[in-house]
């Protein structure tokens, strides 16, 4: 398949990790953070550590949407779903993070509430048109990449006259989370986490473009490459990221020209900016409540907006005490650190939402990473 089979050529992909290897022969570490869950996965399900040399280090980072979503927000959900009349539909990755008390929206919709796994935004907009007695309620997450649809939905009932539709918006801003990892403790004090580069997001690039992420390397200093989801879109990033670091540059760099400009989707930035505002304030699991990195609808769509229809709690709820999600999103600490992943912690009984998502760390390293981790323990 085009674009897909030239960039899985494992003879290639000997090549430029030779490369990786001779140029990062500098005895220094490079700490290299993907933000990306895509590419978290990639990394795992391609053996992409096994190809570099032991300096180089990839490190988790907190683009998992279905990870970063706070307990507070899974509990909200559920109050909605729990009341009287309503539908909730949702991605299928959402129903399973557990709330308060480990109760997800499955264990939910098993206690009787109407609770619905929909493919995209309109087949949530078709529910209410063929449900107009019932309140049909989007439980919508993503980074910019889900954005769009999510606006679409919403012009769409507004156009059709549905006073049955709501979205309960969790929709969170990427170059946001960028900066709260920059700024956190670990990284601006040169604490635990020492970070050297960026592998940027592919799909949020193709919308949002590359110049967003250029405050990172102008302000604190850091290579960003935005890279494809293939094995050897990732293994150019990491080899670029290590070119830039040896220079002393710090640029962005563009690995994934097939796919992403400078400038992104204009038509989809409009759409996104007529219906959304900026909150000043979002809670994500392990960084906190960031500023300007969550969106909610305009108020000419409040009609539309589940938190001003329904009332939800609204209250910030710890993780569960031994889970490590909130390290493992800030790059701080590896699944197999955590003392829950691969016991009672697995993607079949979640402790946390790492291990829910296939973009999460957790769930990624326990369906690739954890045999690895066996080879190095017995050799």
């Amino acid at each position: 398949m085009k674009y897909v089979d030239e960039f899985r050529d494992a003879a290639l992909a000997r090549g430029i990790a030779a490369a990786i290897a001779r140029e990062a022969a500098t005895g220094r570490p490079y700490h290299l953070m993907e933000f990306c869950g895509g590419h978290t996965h990639a990394v795992s399900r391609y053996g992409i550590p096994d190809l570099l040399p032991d300096n180089v280090r990839m490190i988790h980072g907190p683009g998992c949407p279905v990870c970063v979503l706070p307990v507070g927000r899974i509990d909200d959900a559920i109050a909605i779903a729990r009341q009287p009349g309503v539908i909730l539909c949702t991605y299928g990755d959402v129903l399973r993070v557990p709330g308060s008390g480990r109760v997800s929206l499955l264990k939910a919709k098993a206690g009787g509430a109407d609770v619905r796994m929909v493919l995209s935004t309109m087949d949530a907009l078709r529910i209410a048109e063929e449900n107009p007695d019932r309140e049909v309620v989007f439980f919508a997450i993503g980074f910019e990449t889900t954005t769009p649809p999510t606006a679409v939905a919403v012009h769409a009932a507004r156009a059709k006259g549905l006073r049955n539709f709501s979205v309960f918006c969790n929709h969170v801003l990427t170059p946001a989370a960028i900066r709260g990892i920059m700024d956190s403790p670990e990284v601006r004090d040169l604490g635990t986490l020492a970070l050297d580069g960026v592998v940027g997001p592919a799909h949020v690039s193709v919308v949002i473009g590359s110049r967003p992420y250029e405050f990172v390397a102008e302000t604190y200093g850091k290579p960003v490459v935005i890279a494809g989801f293939e094995p050897l879109d990732v293994l150019q990033a990491i080899l670029m990221l290590i070119r830039q670091v040896n220079e002393g540059r710090a640029v962005v760099e563009n690995q994934f020209t097939r796919a992403v400009t400078p400038e992104g989707n204009w038509k989809a930035q409009r759409l996104v900016a007529d219906t959304f505002d900026v909150r000043s304030g979002f809670e994500w699991r392990g960084l906190g409540s960031l500023p300007d990195s969550g969106l909610r609808l305009k108020e000419e769509f409040a009609t539309f907006d589940a938190e001003r229809r329904f009332a939800v709690p609204g209250r910030a709820v710890p993780d569960h005490k031994g889970c490590e999600c909130g390290d493992i999103l800030r790059g701080v600490k590896k699944p197999s650190d955590c003392k829950l992943f691969g016991t009672v912690c697995t993607p079949e009984n979640p402790m946390g939402s790492c291990m829910v998502s296939a973009e999460g760390g957790c769930a990624a390293h326990y369906t690739y990473g954890r045999f690895r981790d066996h080879r190095l323990a017995v050799s």
